[in-house]
């Protein structure tokens, strides 16, 4: 999740490309927007087993007795179908500008995202999916605001989604792949959501789909009646994109100002000997949907080593630690509301302390994250969600930069304006301090599959805070999407 901690999408994933590529993204973006409109809602959905027609549906259609009892002549032909495989396309391409409104004042992101989906079934039980997208930041060519390596890094990149095949027998669906693993989802940050990696070079404001990495993995399901159970294994772990230094987002804030430097980060723990692998259980019981999950991973999330001497100039490196976590949790449909809960048990995780003996600049700390929220459908369509979320280090060591309890809130208002308008606001504040984001968001429907939405990132509090550290980052910004 994203946290109070001050801590904060990849075999590898494509390296980043630089240069100027226009043309060729203008190319793509043609190729995307004239492909075929095949698809239909229900060729995006998973297929489901074939269900028994009702009586009334029966009676309806039946034009004499004979023919609802099956004793005249039938004018339907009852010989199996053959099964005929299918494929689908579906994609979008989204132009994003963002103008960061605090000193220094700056263009920040003028981006063409554009991602291509192919889906299809080879036979009853075998099912796969392919895709891939194109991001183009022309920002990055046409100002030299940002350094050199943060342009290199986010100028333009080509990767890997979704790609895996799914197996399905008797009880059990196997899934080999990469792909995206859910386990938990709270509103604006991540709780028990532990086994995705996500690309934290905005934080977290651009939405879950685009934020979140596949994982190659192999994932076995398995239902019977009202009981599931996810085996996961990845072989080769994706982890947190982060950026370079010098980018808007990157997360890395000292309490004081200080020149400091970095390393290269270390990723050279994703190895098959460093596989991550865990298990998810759930159960409905009397309406209560009750899950609870072990997963041992390689940390997606960065811990900054501190590799110079006390005495020397700071230098610091990102590394990946292994690590254990243990957690649940629970929906309830309340009537009124939908409950949700998440906790999450980690060991083994550091953070940093402002103690310059400690060495590396780190102590372990053991954590219990929770959140609980209410999701109510209001009328006219309006829906509102309240949270509060917590986290509790264990032997708190007093030199981390957080409290033992950190500890906050978020209100989630999401409503339709007039005609083809949407807005929306999110706010999560801090309860230790004065410490939040601002969120609004209006966004209007101009045609079909055609969405423009205009909003605001607006962030307060310390250096080291979970949302403080993008002080300077306040920005606004227009996305133009197109969907098919």
């Amino acid at each position: 999740m994203g946290s109070l901690s001050g801590k904060i999408l990849s075999v590898p994933d494509f390296p980043a490309i630089s240069g100027n590529v226009a043309a060729t993204l203008l190319s793509l973006s043609l190729i995307l927007w004239g492909a075929p409109l095949q698809c239909n809602a229900a060729d995006l959905l998973p297929s489901s087993r074939t269900t028994r027609a009702n009586t009334t549906a029966q009676v309806a259609q039946a034009s004499t007795l004979d023919d609802l009892f099956g004793e005249g002549d039938s004018h339907v032909d009852a010989t199996p179908q053959p099964f005929r495989q299918t494929a689908s396309w579906r994609g979008f391409s989204q132009l994003e500008f963002a103008d960061t409104i605090a000193s220094p004042r700056h263009a920040s992101k003028l981006r063409l995202r554009s991602e291509l989906s192919n889906l299809g079934q080879l036979s009853p039980s075998v099912k796969w999916k392919l895709s891939a997208r194109l991001d183009y930041d022309a920002i990055y060519d046409i100002s030299d605001f940002y350094p050199r390596q943060v342009r290199r890094d986010q100028r333009f990149e080509l990767f890997l989604r979704e790609n895996y095949l799914d197996f399905s027998v008797a009880d059990f669906d196997i899934r080999a792949g990469r792909q995206h693993i859910v386990w938990g989802e709270m509103v604006g940050l991540f709780f028990a959501d532990v086994v995705s990696a996500k690309d934290m070079r905005e934080f977290v404001l651009p939405d879950f789909d685009i934020l979140r990495i596949p994982q190659w993995a192999v994932r076995t399901e398995y239902s019977k009646n009202d009981f599931h159970a996810d085996f996961v294994w990845i072989p080769f772990a994706s982890l947190d994109e982060i950026g370079r230094p010098g980018a808007d987002f990157y997360p890395f804030k000292l309490p004081v100002a200080a020149p400091v430097s970095f390393l290269k980060e270390d990723r050279s723990g994703r190895n098959v000997a460093s596989s991550n692998y865990g298990v998810r259980l759930s159960q409905l019981v009397n309406g209560w949907d009750v899950s609870a999950f072990y997963y041992h991973s390689l940390d997606a999330t960065p811990t900054f080593y501190r590799v110079s001497q006390p005495w020397e100039p700071l230098l610091f490196q990102a590394r990946h630690n292994e690590i254990d976590q243990a957690g649940g949790t629970v929906t309830k449909d309340l009537g009124v509301a939908v409950l949700k809960g998440e906790l999450v048990y980690t060991h083994g995780r550091r953070f940093n302390v402002i103690r310059p003996t400690a060495p590396d600049g780190l102590v372990r700390q053991d954590t219990i994250d929770y959140a609980l929220g209410l999701d109510f459908g209001l009328p006219l369509d309006v829906r509102l969600n309240l949270q509060f979320f917590q986290r509790v280090y264990l032997g708190y060591d007093h030199d981390i930069f957080q409290d033992k309890w950190e500890s906050g809130g978020s209100v989630f208002l999401q409503g339709d304006l007039w005609r083809d308008f949407q807005g929306q606001i999110l706010l999560i504040h801090s309860l230790n301090r004065d410490e939040w984001m601002l969120r609004p968001r209006l966004t209007w429907n101009l045609a079909r599959n055609w969405k423009l939405a205009v909003g605001a990132d607006i962030f307060n509090g310390p250096p080291t805070g979970l949302l403080g550290r993008f002080d300077h980052s306040d920005r606004v910004y227009t996305e133009l999407r197109f969907s098919f």
